[in-house]
């Protein structure tokens, strides 16, 4: 996939991972959206990184007819999804609640499932398109107090499969990328970005995972790519 003027649409892009993915992708020359809730955050966020801004949430099906509308309007096509936007709930399992699940699977699985129905629709219609879903490590191996966000990113893999056996034939990548832990405003009640050690994975790390994956020649696809720290310890 040549980046160079390509129409990409990245949700939960205020901070961190889709934020970085933004950036790195304008710089390559591509035409770049994100969503987000927070307006002024968003906005902040776009003139950083040079993109568009559609105050947004992924688990809100009017809010999801509502970014494709607007990113339509704005790009006319679309090239790329990257479904980003996603939360966590850590919990031991005694602790942890309905309402829990529901949170946290109405953004990361059914808010990327329906950002992911949209954007396959128009994939087949022009018989190309790329889909790359933001996993982690925890899509691998459970770990504790991890029911709920393990069980959600266990979730996405196995959507991501289901896409990737559907879209092949319609020349559509569906990739995956599985962060192991990185330093983000990820989990934070106050969404303040954590300031990476140096020996830590940063959002930077993983942009240019999915930058590199998608910049294969399009008659190839990675369709799960981990990334690690190389020494956390």
């Amino acid at each position: 996939m040549d980046l160079n003027g390509a129409k990409i649409l990245v949700t939960g892009g205020s901070l961190g991972i889709g934020k970085a993915t933004a950036k790195v992708l304008v710089d390559s020359g591509a035409s770049v959206a994100i969503t987000g809730r927070d307006t002024a955050r968003l906005e902040k966020a776009a003139k950083e990184t040079g993109s568009f801004p559609i105050t947004a949430d992924v688990a809100k099906p009017d809010n999801v007819d509502r970014t494709y509308e607007r990113f339509l309007a704005e790009f006319d096509g679309l090239d790329c999804l990257i479904n980003n936007a996603g939360i966590g709930i850590f919990k031991t399992i005694d602790d942890t609640t309905y309402s829990d699940f529901e949170d946290v699977f109405t953004v990361n699985v059914y808010g990327a499932a329906l950002m992911a129905t949209r954007a396959a629709a128009i994939f087949k219609k022009q018989n190309r398109g790329n889909i790359v879903n933001i996993g982690s490590t925890a899509a691998e191996k459970g770990f504790e107090r991890g029911t709920i966000y393990a069980a959600s990113k266990f979730a996405l893999r196995g959507m991501t499969q289901c896409w990737q056996a559907e879209l092949r034939r319609h020349n559509v990548r569906v990739f995956l990328i599985d962060p192991s832990e990185v330093a983000t405003a990820f989990a934070n009640p106050d969404r303040t970005e954590q300031k990476a050690a140096a020996n830590k994975l940063t959002s930077f790390e993983i942009a240019h995972a999915i930058k590199s994956v998608l910049e294969m020649d399009d008659r190839g696809m990675i369709p799960e790519l981990a990334v690690w720290a190389t020494n956390p310890w």
